[in-house]
């Protein structure tokens, strides 16, 4: 069997409109056509969107562990672990958010209830920060810590922020794959467009946190934190009258149905005849119909590996004569395109893992690196630069790598390897590969920077904000660092899951690379809990005490560094053994399928 060849364009007949090829429909669940719905004025509005979404979110995120510090009385560890937890579950919850949309509500309506819970959750925080938290007023700058509060009112604003984790993080996936959506890769006009689709998407998600970082810091981070907050708020707002203005316009995915029992059937049907072997002919395994194979898109052809799974879709003599009184039971045979989505899923899991250290090294700018510029001389002459705000390189790195990504390296790779036609010089797994050194090399600097910083630290300080004579600005080369890898290990994690993830669960693709997020922010707590029991004693403070003057965060980067070299190894021998999967012909949307499953 051989791959899906581009097909040629569809029209309705007796008419002159072309619509889409690859099974999307508009807002009533009729072909796309492909004029007036799509392509890139569909996904500038989506690119909009997100860039309003997460100026809202990092301006909450991004000096969050100085709220939790100054204003609820927390030290620095447990400050950094609450906004660790809290970051992993934004990312937890995307896969709630995936999970809903391929299976039953579609990535349009999707987007919309868990932004109407996103807008939710930040006026709630708005409010609970305005009336009760901000005690005295003006209280929760550098100077003047705010007084204590009640249990109720702590409550609430866990209760706004973990509301927060769920709006952003149940949405975020989906208008990822929504985006990517709106171009059609069997056309050779458009398919170009959805990998930098992935580019954009992520650039615009950078300059959307700049405005943050930026802005919202300064009236933040001199006690105007319910100010910021409601600067947030109407951000969040905005950005869901812009997705909704767009409606008319967008192509749909129809959602697929509830892929655990899809799973589950295969794993059963399998478990079931372990004791058959398996023919060498794989005409023996059952294809289905279109009805039968109904997971959204194209078909999938059979691959080797997992060969037990394969025994799912071999038909023996009970299934033939079941399948002839059109009587199939999906618990004792399934397709073989269903089987081979969770051969996909299996083989994309070792990859995934290999990339949750790296989450772990990224989650440190929103933490540690905060903290570690704190303790620097943060002032040009009367003017005072938040540390937080220093995040702006990483975003500035990030603009300038994705343009030269797309301009010169990729373009260069491929004229190196002499590479025509759409393929990529540098490919995905690749390009994640090198993001993951880059990662490693920022924590290498970001370790001798704070090597230099204690050199010059004031021993004798009681709060170490500033206490220490070198210059915040030593911290550019590891924000930039990190700024780099991204471009080559986020964007290309889109792209590969995206890529390589089933039809039907595309949501799911997009919330893989978030939930790496996740687990690294739970393991960078995790990390740091056990480092601190290791290294505090009696006479110790820890690498990661109160004082920075009195730990040696400098050991915890270099921990992170030596732990991404064992981490690359594993990754390139899970690289090298990757197989990606095979498509076969379009399933076709059958007529009944309406406006219910946009």
């Amino acid at each position: 069997m051989t791959s899906l060849k581009l097909s040629k364009e569809v029209k309705l007949k007796g008419g002159e409109e072309e619509y889409t090829n690859d099974g999307t429909v508009d807002f009533c669940g009729m072909p796309a056509n492909r004029a007036n719905t799509g392509k890139w004025p569909a996904a500038i509005m989506l690119l909009l969107n997100q860039g309003l979404a997460t100026l809202a979110f990092f301006g909450v995120g991004v000096n969050l562990v100085l709220f939790l510090t100054r204003v609820l009385h927390q030290n620095n560890a447990e400050a950094a672990n609450n906004v660790s937890i809290w970051t992993g579950t934004v990312y937890i919850f995307s896969l709630f958010g995936a999970f809903l949309s391929d299976s039953y509500w579609g990535r349009f309506k999707t987007c919309i209830i868990f932004q109407g819970v996103y807008v939710t959750g930040l006026v709630l925080l708005s409010l609970v920060t305005q009336l009760y938290l901000i005690k005295p007023k003006g209280c929760g700058d550098r100077t003047t810590l705010c007084g204590e509060h009640s249990t109720m009112e702590i409550k609430l604003f866990y209760i706004s922020v973990y509301m927060i984790a769920l709006g952003y993080g149940g949405y975020q996936p989906n208008i990822i794959s929504f985006g990517a959506d709106q171009f059609d890769e069997h056309d050779l006009r458009e398919k170009p467009s959805k990998p930098a689709f992935f580019s954009y998407f992520y650039l615009a998600l950078n300059l959307g946190s700049f405005f943050s970082n930026t802005v919202l810091d300064y009236f933040e981070d001199d006690g105007m934190w319910a100010l910021g907050f409601w600067a947030s708020a109407a951000s969040a707002f905005a950005g869901l009258v812009l997705f909704l203005g767009g409606t008319a316009r967008y192509r749909h995915f129809r959602s697929s149905g509830n892929p655990i029992t899809r799973f589950s059937q295969v794993i059963v049907a399998a478990s079931k005849k372990w004791r058959v072997e398996m023919p060498e002919n794989e005409d023996a395994l059952y294809e289905g119909d279109d009805e039968s194979s109904k997971t959204a898109g194209r078909k999938m052809l059979h691959t080797h590996g997992f060969k037990f799974l394969d025994k799912a879709a071999l038909i023996t003599s009970k299934e033939l004569d079941n399948e002839k009184q059109s009587n199939r039971n999906p618990w004792r045979l399934c397709p073989i395109s269903q089987v081979e989505e969770v051969k996909c899923i299996l083989r994309l899991l070792p990859i995934w893992l290999c990339t949750i250290l790296y989450s772990v090294e990224f989650t440190q700018m929103a933490s540690m690196f905060v903290v570690q510029g704190d303790a620097m001389k943060t002032t040009i002459g009367n003017f005072r630069i938040p540390a937080a705000s220093m995040s702006g390189f990483d975003i500035m790195s990030v603009a300038i790598f994705v343009f030269l990504y797309r301009q010169f390296f990729d373009p260069l790779v491929k004229k190196f390897k002499k590479i025509k036609g759409e393929a990529q010089g540098i490919t995905q797994l690749q390009r994640m590969g090198i993001g993951l050194s880059i990662a490693g090399m920022a924590m290498l600097s970001a370790a001798i920077v704070e090597c230099y910083r204690l050199e010059y630290a004031r021993k004798d300080c009681t709060q170490c904000e500033g206490s220490s004579s070198l210059s915040i600005f030593w911290q550019v080369p590891q924000y930039s660092l990190i700024g780099a890898s991204e471009v080559f290990m986020y964007v290309g994690q889109l792209e590969f899951f995206g890529q390589q993830t089933p039809d039907g669960l595309k949501s799911f693709g997009s919330a893989l690379c978030m939930a790496s997020i996740s687990l690294g922010n739970y393991v960078s707590s995790l990390l740091v809990s056990i480092v601190m029991k290791i290294s505090t004693s009696e006479n110790v403070s820890g690498w990661i005490p109160a004082n920075l003057n009195d730990g040696h965060l400098d050991r915890f980067y270099f921990l992170l560094a030596s732990l991404t070299v064992l981490d690359l190894v594993a990754y390139i021998a899970c690289a090298r053994r990757y197989k990606g999967m095979k498509h076969g012909e379009m399933i076709k949307v059958s007529e009944e399928d309406k406006c219910d499953q946009v």
